[in-house]
């Protein structure tokens, strides 16, 4: 059920600014760029803030690994417009959507290096149990990742399992393909402030 309080409440520059987008993208502003823009104070300029850092700050990471972690992380969360987001802005870093489709469809038989896919899996622990021990960093530093990359995509899985809930809580409305696409070349152009 999608919550109406997205469509109300903004100010006119903000309204004005909603409507250009529309008009020169041809798309209408997702909810989620909507939600940062409601009460910005309060949860969207924070939230741009460390959505930012996190997919696109200095990491080991590439842009098209954080994508998908957050796609991934998303995916466990049953949160359909990140799912669709996240897919497509890593598909497009990556240029290789059908990788990231077969890496979201089965994790273990994928093509993937091993120490994203151990990150990932840590990821899916933590979504699934709530938390992760020492064994399972352990396992990740094995695979091959850093400390840095460990605490890295920690920061993805934080701001997305956040993100996707809200979508979830909001009922952000799904996009079209050519939706989901426009929105991952603008998140690949600008980021997330």
């Amino acid at each position: 059920m999608h919550l109406d309080i997205l469509n109300h409440g903004y100010r006119p520059g903000t309204k004005l600014m909603f409507a250009l987008v529309r008009l020169f993208s041809g798309q209408p502003l997702p909810d989620a760029a909507k939600l940062t823009f409601y009460r910005s104070d309060f949860y969207g300029n924070p939230a741009k803030e460390f959505t930012h850092e996190a997919l696109r700050g200095p990491s080991d990471w590439s842009v098209g690994d954080r994508e998908l972690m957050a796609a991934y992380v998303s995916k466990l969360n049953q949160s359909a417009f990140c799912v669709g987001a996240h897919t497509a802005t890593a598909s497009l870093a990556y240029q290789d959507g059908p990788r990231v489709a077969a890496i979201l469809d089965d994790l273990e038989s994928a093509p993937i290096d091993e120490p994203l896919q151990a990150t990932l899996r840590m990821l899916g622990k933590l979504i699934r149990d709530g938390r992760v021990d020492a064994d399972d960093l352990r396992e990740v530093l094995a695979a091959g990742a850093s400390p840095q990359q460990v605490k890295d995509a920690l920061a993805v899985c934080a701001a997305f399992n956040t993100t996707s809930r809200l979508a979830d809580a909001f009922g952000f409305e799904l996009l079209t393909p050519k939706g989901y696409e426009a929105g991952a070349k603008y998140l690949l152009k600008r980021g997330y402030r």
